[in-house]
């Protein structure tokens, strides 16, 4: 149980994902991964969290919030920007035809042709290990959220509670000479609890009460919608424990896979010898990790078989899951963790426990202490002492290809906005968001929402009462754009000024019992998963909603100053893409309420699947980076939502053209057409660059294609593109077999 906004129980985002790296971008990805249940996101990484969910790198943002779809943001300070962060000079964040490369023919290469010169000149920050427009505009946000971090953090008697809260937090983790004179005393007493346990029943203790204040060793347990009864919240229990990206990386023999664990076992090394084993304990201790974590990684689900939320659907009887796995002693688990009483819950994994069960039981005390004391360790070591932060950026390193580690204004600005991130989201509304923004928002929203309903209404291949029942689910899903109707109470957590450590794991014990308390209460559905300056958006299964913090209605995305055509390719198409995550392979298995329920006919399913599978096998041989191809599968959701997304778009865009009787609409500016400008309107939001090793990790962990093929392979599967272009059969970009779901 990690603090920081967890995110709505089922969720979906637009942008990466992936379970391992230093980032915080990276970090929510891991979280989102294994707790995302129902949900999406735009770019990546939802704050979705189970107990004790925690990624390789517990925060670093430099790549991760954008993940979310990223958090965009006003630029307060373009002066201030260019001089602290320590990005190479780019080229525009917003839409620009300088970014085009006219040399190229787009029915060739789309993508080529529209971001062609923006690849030429744009680099990537040494402290990133990519970059694209979410991290472009992550960059932005930083500094307008340190502007307001660095005022509250003045120790000013008149500050309201909320700037003593959030100025007070920053302050201590930039406090870095008292931080240094700490060392490892401040998780001293966590790691002594752990040392003194003297059996396996007091084991369990030990790893609930890590469980509250950061890491996932052994398992995950968080509280969720009922995928059954989705107005209520119940416990569930889950896979977790490992602290590379996937499973695939201690179970696969290739170069790579075998490179990442020998780092593992280095860096595990290093951190206990810094914990005061000696060179031998500590190689001895690493190689325990590494075993231990093997074995969960081979009881663990595939994460492509988990997208399917039926193989996670295992509700029983706590006496039940008791007894599935008796040496959890879970009984003793949940009331140390001070969970609510039930009698439900669900197991998303139970072969996971049968195996792991088993794992306890023969392991011997000692490893097991070892192995709970590394997570520990590697949740706090980005805010303990200068030697543990570099020797968790050196992992990173290796996993992401990142050169420099972030300023440390920067990681600061990102844990505070983790953990106490809808006060830090008040703060950021007062100043950038304006109901002028909300409403435009609204109004496109509305305007996709009729172009779906259109585009369902007109599907061939769809029976009327199927196509009854879709129109019910889309007449349901809730709006919710910019900031929460009702902002986060913490009152309750304490924060003192020059204790960055005691902050950050008392924040995270405060986020962790937020969410152990809901177990048995009604969903509230006014929560929301991302914090207001996030760059990113997400449809949500159990709550069918789609929701656009403040953070996105930013250039790229959304231009006050730019041509409609330009926006509905931003913009438009982000509120496209959300909306048919509602209807694609897996959200289509959910109800206007946001239960698990079969609505379509027999047919009209097997019709749907032959053109998902089309999709799946489309995209699986696009080839990611080097020898790498995407996975179809596990990119499928991602992949459907970006095609569905881009048409119903241009829908939207094509009808106010119609509608307008100025013809203003519909005049070529720059000498492009608007459905052209919509194509490079689009395209210029997955303008991207990633470093190698990065790049191969996302291959294996994140649901999202690059921006290439969130481009490319859209615009190939679209007469409207074709037509745009004046493209030819035969060309690459004309597909002889396009695949069209929505």
């Amino acid at each position: 149980m990690t603090s920081g906004p967890w995110i709505l129980p089922t969720t979906i985002s637009l942008g990466s994902g992936g379970e391992g790296g230093q980032s915080s971008q990276e970090r929510w990805r891991a979280k989102y991964n294994t707790a995302r249940q129902r949900t999406a996101t735009l770019f990546g990484a939802c704050t979705c969290k189970p107990l004790g969910l925690e990624s390789l790198f517990p925060l670093y943002r430099g790549n991760m919030r954008l993940h979310r779809l990223l958090p965009v943001f006003l630029l307060l300070s373009a002066l201030v920007i260019s001089a602290q962060t320590d990005s190479a000079s780019k080229p525009s964040s917003g839409f620009s035809i300088d970014n085009i490369d006219k040399t190229l023919d787009p029915c060739v290469d789309f993508y080529q042709y529209a971001c062609g010169n923006w690849l030429k000149t744009a680099e990537i920050p040494p402290d990133q290990s990519s970059w694209v427009s979410f991290v472009e505009l992550d960059e932005r946000n930083l500094v307008t959220l340190r502007e307001i971090l660095e005022k509250a953090s003045a120790n000013d008697p008149r500050r309201s509670a909320i700037d003593q809260k959030i100025g007070d937090f920053y302050g201590s983790c930039m406090d870095e000479k008292t931080v240094d004179a700490k060392g490892l005393e401040s998780l001293k007493p966590e790691l002594d609890r752990i040392s003194a346990v003297n059996d396996k029943t007091a084991l369990i203790d030990a790893i609930a009460r890590v469980h509250l204040i950061g890491p996932n060793p052994l398992f995950n347990f968080y509280s969720n919608s009922d995928l059954h009864n989705a107005d209520q919240v119940i416990a569930y229990i889950d896979q977790g424990g490992l602290s590379l990206p996937d499973r695939d990386y201690y179970i696969k023999d290739d170069a790579r896979m075998t490179d990442m664990r020998k780092h593992l076992v280095e860096y595990a090394t290093q951190m206990f010898v810094l914990a005061g084993q000696s060179s031998t304990q500590a190689a001895d201790s690493a190689q325990t990790v590494l075993h231990i974590e093997t074995v969960l990684a081979k009881a663990s689900m595939d994460r492509t078989i988990r997208r399917d939320p039926r193989m996670r659907d295992h509700k029983m009887t706590r006496d039940a899951a008791i007894t599935l796995a008796p040496n959890f002693y879970l009984d003793r688990y949940f009331a140390t963790t001070g969970s609510p009483s039930f009698s439900e819950l669900n197991v998303s994994n139970p072969d996971f426990f049968k195996q792991v069960n088993g794992l306890v039981e023969t392991e011997s005390l000692d490893n097991l202490k070892t192995y709970v004391s590394w997570h520990l360790l590697r949740g706090a070591a980005p805010w303990l002492s200068q030697p543990f932060v570099e020797a968790n950026f050196k992992m990173r390193q290796a996993l992401t290809g990142q050169k420099e580690i972030q300023a440390r204004w920067k990681r600061c600005v990102e844990l505070t906005d983790q953990s106490l991130g809808e006060a830090l989201g008040q703060k950021y509304v007062e100043l950038t968001f304006g109901a002028d923004g909300k409403q435009r928002m609204l109004k496109m929203v509305d305007a996709l929402e009729k172009s779906l309903d259109e585009d369902v209404q007109g599907l061939p291949w769809m029976t009327g009462e199927t196509k009854k029942q879709a129109k019910l689910k889309l007449q349901a899903i809730r709006n919710k754009i910019g900031y929460p109707d009702a902002w986060r109470d913490y009152s309750s957590l304490t924060v003192v000024r020059g204790d960055l450590l005691g902050n950050f794991l008392r924040a995270n014990e405060f986020e962790s019992r937020r969410q152990i308390a809901k177990i048995g209460k009604p969903l509230d559905r006014k929560e929301w998963g991302m914090t207001p300056p996030t760059v990113n958006a997400y449809y949500s299964g159990s709550y069918n909603e789609i929701v656009f913090p403040a953070g996105i209605l930013q250039p790229p995305f959304f231009d006050k100053n730019m041509d409609d055509a330009v926006n509905f390719g931003g913009i438009g198409l982000v509120i496209g893409h959300e909306l048919t995550h509602g209807f694609d392979d897996q959200g289509r298995k959910f109800d206007p309420q946001g239960n698990l329920r079969d609505w379509w006919t027999a047919e009209d399913g097997k019709e749907f699947e032959k053109r998902a599978s089309c999709v799946a096998d489309e995209y699986s041989n696009f080839v990611a980076v080097d020898d790498l191809k995407l996975n179809g599968r596990l990119t499928l959701g991602e992949n459907t939502a970006d095609n569905g997304g881009a048409r119903i778009a241009l829908m939207a865009l094509e009808h106010m053209i119609a509608d307008d009787k100025t013809g203003k609409e519909g005049q070529k500016i720059d000498g492009y057409t608007p459905e052209q400008r919509y194509f490079l309107g689009f395209a210029r939001v997955w303008c991207e660059k990633r470093r190698p090793e990065f790049a191969r990790n996302q291959v294996t962990t994140n649901p999202h294609s690059p921006g290439k093929w969130r481009v490319d392979g859209v615009v190939q599967n679209m007469p409207e593109f074709q037509k745009a272009w004046g493209c030819k059969a035969g060309q690459p970009m004309v597909s002889a077999n396009a695949c069209h779901v929505w």
